[in-house]
């Protein structure tokens, strides 16, 4: 193994954050593990002062080190990811933001790489939470969904990744609210309504208020509400550009596939129906359907044969996904799960179901499992 000093590499360490490699004294004993916190300056100084080394290996690139392990590992990954991008939200509107998004994108911009099923399934189904991370998490999903559709559109790598930051930070000024109304059951009050219609503008202030300065970011923040025809908010301009355009379709259909307090999530081939209905013709909306699938990873479907499972892949086609089934076409649950190629005829699909179909409900970490059978 080969190592340098810590001093050599200390600018990619943020006090308060997880550290991204592992740290040793000189005689190469661990002194402080890859996911430690440092607390302050002074204890980041005093690693230095005493020689402190890194092994170079641990040093490749995110890409390169997702590369290395085994798919089973990549579900704790997306995990520590969300939590990594939503301590980089909670830093709005305070200097370092773009900072902060950046370190935390990383990881999750190379987990989409290497598993791009995954990356669709993070979108369909994450773990609960408290009121404030609901809007984390729907804005995680947009993002996600953002980069995919971005990428099948072959948009330049700078593109892609400020997409990305884009939708994580389009709804910034309404995280909370957007907690509020998806437990809330009756209609929106005014004061609700109000904050609704100036959040894209406020958003982009916040934005601004943190050192961001990239025109496009910030335009797309601004207004990922507006449509082409003037119809859109908060001006009803005409001029949305792309990446805006981009992030109000991934944001509509995200946001069809969420539970919310007075509906059920739409199931995801109704969503995909409706977006295309809504928006025939449009490449993006046929860049979704066609990055998702009809049946997107981490849906719930029946098979012509009786039997139930779970997406956890896309398969040759948008409507022929790979399915691990969970109930035989009997009626009774399998030993354990049994991939199949939904294209073959006896494994077609015939509709999606919902949870309550398997007797049960499921985690999404139990679902991330079932995608790595």
């Amino acid at each position: 193994m080969s190592y340098t000093a810590l001093s050599a590499v200390a600018h990619r360490i943020q006090v308060g954050q997880p550290l991204p490699f592992n740290v040793r004294n000189a005689d190469r004993t661990l002194l402080l593990a890859r996911g430690h916190r440092v607390a302050d300056a002074g204890q980041l100084q005093a690693l230095m002062d005493r020689g402190a080394l890194v092994d170079l290996s641990e040093l490749l690139g995110e890409r390169e080190r997702l590369g290395q392990l085994a798919r089973e590992q990549l579900p704790g990954l997306w995990r520590e990811g969300l939590g990594r991008v939503a301590d980089a939200l909670q830093r709005a509107p305070q200097e370092g933001l773009d900072e902060a998004l950046t370190e935390a994108s990383q990881p999750v911009l190379a987990l989409i790489e290497r598993d791009p099923d995954l990356a669709i399934f993070q979108v369909l189904r994450q773990e609960g939470g408290e009121r404030a991370a609901y809007g984390v998490r729907r804005s995680f999903g947009a993002a996600i969904a953002a980069y995919l559709v971005a990428r099948r559109l072959c948009w330049d790598g700078d593109t892609l990744e400020r997409v990305f930051k884009a939708g994580l930070t389009m709804n910034l000024a309404m995280l909370e609210l957007q907690g509020e109304l998806a437990e809330q059951r009756g209609p929106m009050t005014p004061a609700q309504y109000a904050t609704v219609l100036r959040h894209p503008r406020r958003g982009r202030e916040m934005l601004e208020l943190a050192g961001i300065d990239d025109r496009d970011w910030l335009l797309a923040v601004e207004r990922h509400h507006e449509v082409e025809d003037g119809s859109g908010y908060p001006t009803g301009t005409s001029e949305v550009g792309e990446i805006a355009s981009l992030l109000r379709r991934v944001d509509t259909y995200t946001a069809k596939l969420a539970a919310r307090g007075h509906r059920a999530a739409l199931a995801a081939d109704v969503a995909g129906r409706q977006m295309f209905m809504q928006d025939p013709g449009h490449p993006m909306t046929a860049a979704l359907i066609k990055e998702f699938g009809i049946y997107p990873p981490g849906c719930f479907v029946r098979l012509v044969s009786g039997a139930l499972g779970v997406v956890v892949g896309r398969g040759p086609t948008v409507a022929c996904p790979i399915v691990a089934c969970l109930i035989g076409p009997g009626g009774r649950p399998l030993p354990a799960p049994l991939r199949v190629d939904t294209s073959e005829h006896r494994h077609t699909v015939s509709g999606v179901v919902g949870d309550h179909a398997f007797g049960r409900e499921f985690t999404a970490g139990e679902l991330m499992q079932l995608a790595l059978a």
